[in-house]
């Protein structure tokens, strides 16, 4: 398991429950950049919904942080129905000041490691269609898209997990 990771002046490490206001703040940020009418207000309380990840025996939610502060997000378990060897990224988000620096790629390393760890095989996500950008990155490390039906707001992506 993956407790602390250290490159440079770059920590990935577990997200506290104590840091969910920073967690939200940033969600939110990165969320932003692909709603461009602004983000719904669809009654979801993200501050629980965060919390509930913090806190999860059953999940993780890894963190990089720059400069005592988290720029990077990624959140992660297997949910109930799908097989035990194959894990869900339910959340994977930048800071967009910290864009294009490394932060994610080193984010979806430090996450590969841990699945690997957990003996996971499979990976999958679904992303919003909207989200051209994200689905490029998630391309670049491997993720492949499923086919999306008519009217789906959301892509499936799957990501085989690299062997021994």
């Amino acid at each position: 398991m993956i407790n602390d990771r250290l490159t440079s002046d770059r920590v990935i490490r577990t997200a506290l429950p104590a840091e969910v206001a920073d967690v939200v703040a940033l969600h939110a940020r990165a969320r932003a950049t692909y709603y461009p009418d602004g983000l719904p207000q669809d009654g979801t309380d993200w501050s629980a919904n965060w919390r509930s990840a913090l806190t999860r025996p059953d999940g993780r939610v890894l963190c990089v942080v720059e400069g005592g502060r988290i720029v990077g997000l990624a959140s992660f378990r297997v949910p109930e129905d799908t097989p035990a060897d194959t894990v869900k990224l339910f959340q994977f988000h930048v800071d967009p000041d910290h864009w294009r620096h490394g932060v994610g790629s080193a984010l979806h390393r430090a996450c590969v490691e841990e699945w690997q760890a957990d003996g996971r095989r499979t990976a999958v996500l679904d992303v919003h269609v909207d989200n051209v950008r994200a689905q490029g990155f998630y391309r670049r490390q491997g993720w492949v898209p499923e086919p999306a039906g008519p009217g789906d707001h959301h892509l499936r992506m799957r990501f085989v997990l690299p062997g021994e």
